[in-house]
């Protein structure tokens, strides 16, 4: 009988019916970094890149606590046509997120430089920001306490998006609805208003694509070319994390 119950023992345990394997512990931080590329470099609707592709990438760091630093870079137009020698963009951001049940929030600061811009009004920007999100959508508001990226006297210009992403069951496609307003205070005529679709392919082993459709309502940015940097388009972009 003993030996029986031996042999039961020892094939519950094979199985995994009596002792489960131990979940591996929460790591205490991660460290991730991407490099891409896109058709076009849009933000908040307005080609940064002169309708032209642009090279980017970032490095992320995020503790458990919900605390993360950041950058991210990207090359760059908009600088040399108003007049300016920089070629490239760096983002340094930081913040804090957390959940509350389904409602999850984000707070932080970006800095926006601009290396040896060169510019009559320096473009380099830094923003507050704060988002919170609830099931697919998320709603942000950015507020700069600086002058906003070369326009005189704008400090206390926003910028408010909303934006949700979407399964669509279909070949583990995602979809991703935006709109969102840019304020440009004491500059009416530069203030718009922009939209977007975005279809994503996360295709595992840290590479993803994606296409977007974008648009804004303004026709107030224009390279030196005479080309809208504002009208529709679309955008294809390919990016490696690792």
């Amino acid at each position: 009988m003993k030996s029986k119950l031996v042999v039961l023992l020892s094939a519950l345990l094979a199985s995994g019916a009596v002792l489960a394997q131990p979940k591996a512990p929460e790591p205490d931080y991660t460290l991730s970094f991407n490099v891409g590329a896109v058709t076009d470099y849009r933000y908040r609707g307005i080609s940064q890149s002169r309708l032209k592709p642009a090279l980017q990438g970032g490095a992320d760091f995020a503790h458990k606590s919900g605390f993360y630093v950041g950058t991210w870079a990207s090359t760059i137009r908009w600088v040399e046509d108003a007049g300016g020698n920089a070629d490239v963009e760096v983002d340094i951001y930081g913040g804090y997120k957390t959940t509350f049940g389904a409602f999850g929030i984000d707070v932080g600061a970006l800095r926006y430089l601009y290396p040896n811009s060169e510019l009559a009004v320096s473009p380099n920007t830094t923003e507050l920001y704060v988002a919170g999100t609830y099931g697919p959508a998320t709603l942000k508001y950015s507020h700069a306490i600086t002058n906003l990226f070369g326009f005189a006297d704008s400090k206390g210009s926003g910028y408010l998006d909303l934006s949700a992403t979407f399964d669509t069951g279909f070949w583990g496609m995602t979809v991703t609805p935006h709109v969102g307003h840019q304020r440009v205070r004491r500059n009416s005529g530069a203030s718009y208003t922009d939209w977007s679709v975005a279809l994503g392919k996360d295709f595992g082993n840290g590479l993803s694509a994606s296409l977007a459709y974008v648009d804004t309502d303004t026709d107030a940015y224009f390279a030196p070319n005479g080309k809208n940097l504002g009208r529709a388009g679309v955008v294809l972009g390919v990016k490696y994390g690792f």
